[in-house]
């Protein structure tokens, strides 16, 4: 079989767990997924299927588009809920206009240093089995691009927010930035992907549901 699976990636599992899952629901070996999600994140993530592997740079390629929410008063040694506290700080007079001016900040090309946290690879090792390690590497940084921040909605601690990007920007460093600049510190404490590409959220399947019928040609 050859072709994409659009896939809801659920909360708790790794992008190489849902491959696996494919792999024996499917029956056969050559299944990729394109574009890693971390086991606290869920939603579209794209599965390769036979032939379509050999199309993973572009997939890779696409845009993506975020819904999260970050934590004010919080640093950790992930940036997001599931890591050791470093620090906490006070959040109270953090108003949404600052949260807005912040973002704000960030709208076009920038760069962004990756997290320890990530699937990046640092002379041949990718960062998060360093970090694992307790082991903190230089990190040059990379050159995205975000096209919209928007605030849902602020009820502190807690900030949700949407953001549309390029490919290869961390959500979970942006906010570990954004809590920064705001003086309170800050980190993420759930996301969804919400769209690759063309893809959407509206198109992927769960893992339960998944079938044949599902399997998707791709021309482009």
């Amino acid at each position: 079989m050859d072709g994409i699976l659009i896939v809801n990636k659920p909360y708790g599992i790794t992008s190489h767990d849902v491959v696996l899952k494919i792999r024996k629901r499917f029956r056969m070996q050559r299944v990729g997924h394109a574009g890693t999600l971390d086991p606290m994140a869920t939603g579209v993530l794209l599965i390769l299927l036979g032939r379509s592997t050999k199309l993973f740079d572009k997939f890779v390629a696409f845009d993506k588009a975020y819904r999260a929410t970050m934590m004010l008063g919080i640093r950790t040694s992930s940036a997001d809920i599931q890591g050791e506290i470093i620090e906490e700080r006070p959040y109270d007079g953090i108003t949404k206009e600052q949260v807005e001016d912040i973002f704000a900040k960030f709208i076009g090309e920038t760069q962004q240093v990756p997290p320890m946290v990530s699937a990046v690879k640092i002379k041949g090792k990718k960062l998060y089995e360093m970090a694992r390690k307790g082991i903190v590497m230089d990190r040059p940084a990379r050159r995205i691009r975000i096209d919209c921040i928007r605030l849902e909605e602020m009820s502190p601690p807690k900030v949700r927010f949407y953001m549309e990007c390029s490919k290869g920007t961390y959500v979970r460093q942006l906010v570990e930035d954004v809590g920064n600049l705001l003086g309170c510190g800050a980190c993420i404490c759930q996301i969804e992907r919400t769209k690759v590409g063309p893809f959407t959220i509206e198109d992927a399947k769960s893992l339960e549901e998944l079938n044949e019928s599902h399997i998707r040609d791709w021309q482009g």
